[in-house]
């Protein structure tokens, strides 16, 4: 037998085989490229499996074990998690659409990681451009790369919208060990916020402990534990006041947001200019493979993207094709220190009607300044963050009415009203078990008990 698998055996060697090879004290070069070879054929066979899946759907054969779907039954059969029972049963009907990353995947050339990250946005029209892609990259790269282009079309709003909604904060109290655990769950930007105020509490702690950890060197506190006490330290200096300033604080300086922390996010200008103007909104899997390649990457969805750039800093940084920096430009101000003062004067806080939010505020453009929008009074109001929130992902939109004056419009494509909301407005119309939230401008139903 040879030390090397021969090229004319079966895609799938015989467990035996292998063994035996391996019995043989193969040369390490030998016993690479036996692996190598291996793995071609677990990529071909991984190809003939999301065939038979999807021939084995199509046909209805879970019926006959009396399952619902086709990822039940595979969860059953194949002794998978519902979570790759799903992602196989996708792949194995994306592929049937895609002929050429059919043919790279069957040949082996293709893993089946690789094709699970290039069919969320792979077209027939795309699919040769990834495929040249994902054959120079490794599959980690491709995953980033395929949700980067993913994140530029403007169905991503609703993975945005997901991931604010589901925001969380829990403690678990145990008394037994006299501690409490503190879980908390957040959008990706503001998670990178909440680790910068970490940090830097983490750097004013250390130097605050310098001198008595010089003296005692046996009690150094472990990365973790420092973690906890910086956050401790940023509860404390709220509640002591020291974090929020005065209610007779300069407004325009105290409570913008803009200038208190930096996180970087990379994103393409061409994404940054046409990211919210091709596709549609619908979010389905086909407006996302349809936008993917022509607006760029993002590492965020690109609503949030404009919605911090609106009163954040921007340091452009020329790359090559390889992703490589040749050129890093100074910090950019899109509101300068006059026209925030003067924006703070005119506008006293937040303008979403009815809202009287006069922390937290940043400036807004109502014509986005990558879509040419100057940075002037004219085009600028403060609003809070949470209805700067409304209006970059909840698809609330400025409008000039007869007037030329301001207006919001909300989703439906109804007006709201420049008083804003009032109970009495609605106790005719609807019927004792609605509830009127006046703080966020809308109705919620509530039952009755």
């Amino acid at each position: 037998m040879s030390a090397v698998l021969n090229e004319n055996q079966s895609n799938v060697a015989p467990a035996n085989n292998i063994l035996a090879v391996t019995r043989r004290n193969m040369e390490i070069e030998e016993l690479d490229a036996a692996i190598g070879k291996l793995t071609r054929q677990m990529n071909a066979c991984n190809y003939q499996l999301m065939v038979m899946l999807r021939e084995f759907d199509e046909r209805g054969g879970w019926l006959k074990w009396s399952f619902t779907n086709c990822i039940s039954w595979l969860c059953w059969r194949c002794d998978l998690s519902a979570n790759a029972a799903r992602d196989k049963m996708r792949v194995a009907h994306a592929l049937k659409t895609l002929p050429a990353m059919s043919k790279s995947f069957e040949s082996g050339a293709l893993s089946y990681s690789k094709v699970r990250s290039l069919t969320r946005i792979a077209t027939v029209k795309t699919e040769d451009e990834l495929i040249d892609m994902a054959l120079k990259l490794s599959a980690t790269h491709v995953e980033a790369h395929c949700r980067q282009r993913k994140n530029t079309s403007r169905s991503s709003t609703r993975f945005a919208n997901n991931a604010n909604d589901n925001r969380s904060l829990r403690l678990w109290r145990n008394e037994n060990t006299g501690r409490m655990s503190v879980s908390i769950e957040l959008s990706l930007e503001e998670g990178e916020l909440f680790q910068q105020a970490v940090d830097k509490a983490s750097v004013r702690l250390s130097s605050e402990t310098s001198d008595s950890a010089r003296q005692e060197p046996e009690d150094k506190l472990s990365w973790t534990a420092m973690q906890a006490d910086a956050a401790m330290m940023i509860i404390r200096d709220y509640l002591s006041g020291q974090s929020h300033g005065s209610d007779n604080a300069d407004e325009s300086v105290t409570t913008s947001t803009a200038d208190q922390y930096q996180v970087v996010i990379h994103v393409d200008e061409q994404a940054l200019v046409n990211g919210e103007s091709d596709g549609c909104s619908s979010g389905d899997e086909n407006s996302v493979k349809g936008e993917a390649l022509s607006s760029g990457a993002s590492e965020l969805p690109i609503s949030t993207v404009r919605r911090l750039c609106c009163d954040g800093s921007i340091i452009p940084i020329i790359e090559n094709a390889k992703g490589e920096p040749l050129n890093v430009g100074r910090k950019v101000r899109t509101l300068t220190t006059a026209i925030r003062r003067a924006l703070w004067a005119r506008d006293k806080g937040c303008v979403f009607p009815g809202c009287h939010c006069k922390r937290y505020v940043d400036g807004h453009h109502i014509k986005h300044w990558a879509d040419g929008g100057e940075t002037s009074l004219d085009n600028l109001v403060l609003l809070c963050t949470r209805h700067h929130r409304l209006v970059h992902e909840g698809g609330y939109k400025i409008e000039l009415d007869q007037s030329n004056q301001r207006f919001f419009r909300r989703p439906d494509g109804k007006a709201v009203p420049e008083c804003g909301y009032r109970l009495d407005d609605y106790q005719d119309d609807f019927s004792a078990n609605v509830k009127i939230d006046t703080n966020t401008k809308g109705m919620e139903s509530i039952s009755t008990r």
